[in-house]
């Protein structure tokens, strides 16, 4: 999605800090005026040379370097100010766009590429900071100095002035058009360096499955393409900056040349003297370091531009699952759950639920079975609000689930997934995850019901022993049991079990499946399995097929049937 570029979509956020920004402008502007002042003082300091007059000369350079001292202190206030409100600007610029990404749904996340979007969140974040930085700290002191000392020129000689920049215009155009070259380049650079970090996401993550397929040199010339597509992009944004730099420098050259040939001229004519035409060359060579500054902040400024439009194309998503306005919190439940009449598809003519209903009673365990793609996990995803059907109602406990705020509601379903996700931090950390104060013995209590206690005790830190990333340092068993431990420290009423055993051996899957029979008491349960020792505890099995609920029995009434269920036992299970 494509967002209008423009740097006042910032505004937002520079403008809690107006009292540093305005400080350090204050400084700027004392700064600013110290410019004219240097030059006029060099204007006599020249002139007095000639005449040997060294008391008015240690006068004058007893004011150069008081004015020197003073400008640079004021120097310091305006670049440390301006630094200071810069970082807060990506400070607040980067929480509110995390913030906002947190409230997407999953079809988002399932679509975009990880390391594109971390790219965004550091480098292209960082680098409006940096804009934010010299706009402020270098782009508008050189405006000012540029203006200041242009008024003491004309003040000086109007005639000269205007000659000598009368190809103002003319670096106007060729600024402009360059900075507009390195605002493409720029972008063609930023997304190869995003698709660059995407890949080293996608490869690392995946390292086993590359290592296994043996697909090393595989991998190798894919990122050598890639980043010899990134070497590409960012050689011709260097190569461009190189011709700008010459040709912006030949035209000021120009002008300098043609400020000593008029002003020869104006002092023969008797329009100015040398004392006046010293101090207005030195006014002139003061400004080459602001026009070079303006000139190298104005690529910045385009490169920037680009990383703002990457913000916020991020900003501008908007999520599909929303709670309503004035949505009440859920109130504690029993765990009666009812699909009514759901439909639901994830591209348009596709649908993978079919007007189907369910009612479950609390305390109830219902097995989800049938084939891969029958909607069985689609299902269960819709109870917390992961997607929203496109007809239909889910209510818990008689309560619509639209009607109620998103924290309150996923805060009473508790999900064991397949693959469990640890994250890094310690064991207790994981275990209390989403909270950010937690009572240790609570932890211990729920890692006890989830059979996990003994194996953590075991570590030389015990709960405080850290995880590596994805829990990479666990089995798998002990990975799920603390996801089970998770899910019993929520102590929800509803609970989502998606093949929680799946991936196990035999005597990880004997003890997580002992861990699940424990918290599944006295709570609703949705369980996608494909053990049978988790269908057959199950109260109600419920087979699923192109979106439908096609049968439903116990295992025992299901088998007797010798319908679908029978078959897919047979094939399944026996």
């Amino acid at each position: 999605m494509k967002t209008r570029s423009n740097y006042w979509q910032l505004l937002p956020y520079i403008r809690p800090h107006w009292k540093t920004i305005t400080q350090a402008f204050v400084c700027t502007l004392g700064v600013t005026v110290f410019w004219p002042l240097q030059a006029a003082l060099a204007g006599q300091l020249v002139s007095l040379i000639g005449q040997g007059n060294m008391l008015g000369l240690a006068r004058i350079a007893g004011s150069l370097v008081l004015v020197f001292l003073v400008q640079k202190i004021l120097m310091y206030g305006q670049d440390t100010l301006m630094a200071k409100a810069a970082l807060f600007v990506a400070l607040d610029l980067r929480k509110q766009v995390y913030a906002h990404i947190q409230r997407l749904n999953l079809s988002y996340f399932e679509t975009v590429q990880t390391g594109d979007l971390t790219y965004r969140f550091t480098e292209d974040i960082d680098r409006v900071g940096e804009v934010v930085n010299k706009v402020f700290h270098d782009f508008t002191p050189c405006v000012l100095q540029l203006i200041v000392l242009l008024g003491y020129m004309i003040y000086l000689n109007w005639q000269l002035t205007l000659a000598t920049f009368i190809v103002a215009p003319l670096m106007g155009v060729l600024i402009g058009w360059f900075g507009e070259q390195m605002l493409k380049f720029s972008r063609r650079s930023q997304n190869h360096i995003s698709n660059l970090s995407a890949l080293l996401t996608e490869v690392f993550s995946g390292i086993r499955l590359v290592q296994a397929f043996a697909a090393e040199e595989f991998e190798i010339d894919r990122f050598a393409q890639e980043a010899e597509e990134n070497r590409q992009a960012k050689y011709a944004t260097e190569r461009l900056r190189a011709i700008q730099n010459p040709v912006v420098g030949f035209v000021y050259a120009m002008s300098v040349l043609l400020l000593f040939l008029l002003g020869g001229w104006q002092i023969s004519m008797g329009n100015l003297t040398g004392a006046q035409f010293a101090t207005f060359v030195a006014a002139a060579l003061l400004l080459i370091d602001p026009i070079a500054h303006i000139t190298s902040n104005y690529n910045e400024f385009k490169q920037g531009e680009a990383s703002v439009d990457r913000i916020f194309e991020l900003v501008a998503i908007q999520p599909t699952v929303v709670e309503k306005p004035g949505a009440s919190v859920l109130p504690s439940v029993t765990g009666k759950v009812e699909y009514r009449n759901v439909s639901f598809a994830y591209k348009a003519d596709e649908p993978v639920l079919k007007d189907l209903s369910l009612l479950a009673q609390p305390g109830e365990a219902i097995a989800l079975v049938g084939a891969s793609g029958a909607g069985k996990t689609t299902l269960v995803n819709l109870l917390p609000r992961f997607y929203d059907p496109q007809s239909g109602e889910i209510f818990i406990d008689g309560i619509n689930i639209q009607d109620v705020t998103l924290k309150s509601l996923r805060r009473q379903i508790g999900i064991v997934p397949q693959e469990t996700t640890l994250f890094s931090g310690t064991i207790a950390q994981n275990i209390a995850f989403g909270q950010a104060e937690f009572d240790l013995k609570d932890v211990q209590e729920a890692a006890k019901i989830a059979n996990a206690h003994q194996f953590i005790t075991q570590f030389s830190q015990g709960y405080y022993t850290w995880v590596g990333e994805r829990g990479v340092n666990l089995s798998g068993g002990q990975r799920q049991r603390i996801a089970i431990a998770r899910a019993v420290l929520l102590n929800p009423s509803i609970l989502i079990l998606d093949e929680a055993t799946s991936a196990l051996d035999s005597e990880s899957e004997a003890l997580v499946q002992e861990a699940l029979e424990r918290i599944m008491k006295e709570r609703t349960v949705f369980i996608i399995a494909h053990r049978l020792a988790t269908v057959r505890r199950a109260d109600r099995i419920l087979v699923v097929e192109q979106g439908q609920i096609v049968e439903s029995g116990t295992h025992e009434e299901l088998l007797e049937k010798g319908d679908r269920y029978a078959r897919f036992y047979a094939q399944q299970f026996s």
